[in-house]
């Protein structure tokens, strides 16, 4: 996987709802509701992020769920990124 330049983390963003590049990562927050939803909607993350060996940093508070991605391995965004974002807004929207 190579790592993104900033302008097509730009033009990447214009393709996934809502997410922002922010303090390098990829990052959305979304709100469900109540803790159990949000706990589901988790679950199905993580394995869609196990299919992809990529796995996501996130903070769950109750019904609040924020997900911040980027690849390790090298430093900043991937296409790992973008797909397994485009994953988590497929979940979000067939809850």
């Amino acid at each position: 996987m190579e790592k993104m330049s900033e302008t097509q983390i730009e033009a990447s963003l214009k393709n996934i709802s809502g997410w922002t590049y922010q303090d390098g990562m990829l990052t959305k927050s979304f709100k469900f509701s109540d803790f159990k939803e949000t706990f589901s909607i988790m679950t199905h993350i993580a394995f869609e992020a196990e299919q992809l060996n990529h796995h996501p940093n996130w903070e769950n508070v109750y019904n609040n769920l924020t997900v911040k991605l980027n690849t390790h391995d090298v430093g900043g965004i991937t296409q790992n990124d973008f797909d397994l974002a485009e994953r988590i807004e497929n979940i979000v929207q067939n809850k």
